[in-house]
């Protein structure tokens, strides 16, 4: 796994094989990217990455500028290795919290320019994570959520749909606030 773009690109995440998680592809996260950079500047934008494994795209974030990335997991290795990669590559705008996210969710209060999920794809709540976003209002008015899921599942119906786009197996729903179509 490779940082894509921004300061920090090129540099290699080596997470140890023991991880239990299913990392978001380089091809995936650089297509979500791509969509991303028509629509946010970074430097002014906060980020929330739930289910945030080896925490690529948290640094993918940090690495284009975001001015914070907090970073959720509920596994120590998760957090303990990307607590070690900011420190590896000198990154301080990255807040790592290890918590189940569902129970965070249900606490949180804090607002975020973008929220990125790529959850367990067996987790039984995962469909219902849109709802518990927005419920919670946790997006700035201008904020986008976006799902990594498998192909079961459409949000097309969901009042705060965006788009969808699917890279191979790697599907990503996204959601907003106001829906502008650009």
């Amino acid at each position: 796994m490779r940082i894509i773009a921004g300061n920090l690109r090129g540099r290699r995440l080596n997470p140890p094989v023991s991880l239990p998680v299913r990392p978001t592809t380089d091809m995936a996260r650089e297509s979500l990217f791509n969509i991303l950079n028509n629509y946010v500047d970074y430097e002014d934008c906060t980020v929330m990455d739930l289910f945030a494994g080896t925490g690529a795209v948290s640094m993918e974030f940090v690495s284009r500028g975001a001015k914070e990335v907090t970073s959720i997991d509920i596994n120590a290795q998760c957090t303990d290795f990307i607590k070690s990669t900011a420190r590896q590559f000198g990154v301080e705008n990255i807040h790592v919290v290890r918590a189940d996210v569902m129970d965070l969710i249900k606490r949180a209060y804090k607002k975020f320019d973008i929220i990125f999920a790529d959850p367990p794809y067996a987790l039984p709540e995962l469909p219902t994570l849109p709802d518990r976003i927005f419920e919670k209002e946790l997006l700035t008015p201008d904020g986008i959520f976006i799902l990594e899921h498998p192909a079961q599942y459409s949000f097309v119906e969901h009042p705060h749909f965006w788009q969808h786009r699917n890279y191979g197996k790697v599907n990503f729903t996204f959601f907003a606030m106001h829906l502008d179509e650009e």
